[in-house]
């Protein structure tokens, strides 16, 4: 395929049409197909990561007022991982539009990273091109949206403390209060037992190497007790032994 070929194509797979199709092309390339890595894509990744981070974390941000920052924390950080991002790659098929380098294995077998990075390229040379961030940030949105929603969901449903919360909210007119009951060890290892209270009844009690872990198991065990969720393979075994 000519290059020509490959960035028409590259364009229709993508859904966006380059002012400057030279800018597409370096997002194409990999540093192993030029003599200087200064022309191949790894700046224009640079640039790229800096701007799906924004665009994800504004996105997150508005998308869901309830969470805390260390659940929009733990979103993004699966949102945009390199897993994602290849994931995203190949979904568009950008892999078999790379300019690579005679000793670069077969196009099936890219490396994550490499699949990844033509990805935040990209990105980055849309923004170039059109000089638009609401444009880039429909193209990010476009691609990554479902991507968001499963990493949320994901995090959602690990996240007892979250749910208990509404669950109380909404069924019980109550918020959930936590009381540390106990705690032992030497300062450097404590472990601590928590309980939760909502509404005047106090549920059972967790231990956990952190008060928020132990949180989170308390949390658990109050959904339990109260039916509204099934037991979790990630919890069980752990109370059981307790």
């Amino acid at each position: 395929m000519s290059e020509e070929q490959a960035l028409q194509d590259a364009q229709e797979a993508i859904g966006y049409r380059f002012q400057d199709p030279h800018l597409l092309a370096v997002s194409l390339t990999h540093a192993s197909s030029t003599d200087s890595r200064i022309d191949s894509n790894e700046r224009l990744e640079f640039l790229g990561d800096a701007i799906l981070g924004m665009i994800v974390c504004q996105e997150l941000y508005e998308r869901f007022p309830e969470y805390l920052e260390g659940e929009l924390t733990k979103v993004k950080s699966a949102v945009v991982s390199r897993r994602t991002c290849a994931e995203i790659a190949r979904e568009l098929g950008l892999p078999k539009f790379l300019f690579l380098g005679k000793g670069m294995c077969g196009r099936a077998q890219l490396p994550q990273s490499l699949a990844a990075a033509v990805y935040e390229s990209l990105i980055a040379a849309i923004y170039l091109d059109c000089r638009d961030i609401e444009r880039v940030r429909q193209f990010v949105l476009e691609t990554m949206g479902p991507h968001i929603t499963l990493a949320a969901d994901s995090e959602h449903q690990r996240n007892y403390k979250s749910r208990l919360q509404q669950h109380a909210q909404r069924v019980l007119a109550a918020t959930p209060m936590y009381d540390l009951m106990d705690e032992k060890g030497p300062d450097h290892s404590k472990c601590f037992e928590i309980s939760v209270v909502i509404g005047g009844r106090r549920y059972g009690s967790a231990w956990g190497p952190s008060k928020k872990e132990a949180e989170q198991k308390a949390a658990y065990l109050a959904l339990r007790e109260l039916n509204a969720i099934e037991p979790s393979a990630e919890f069980e075994p752990d109370l059981e032994n307790a």
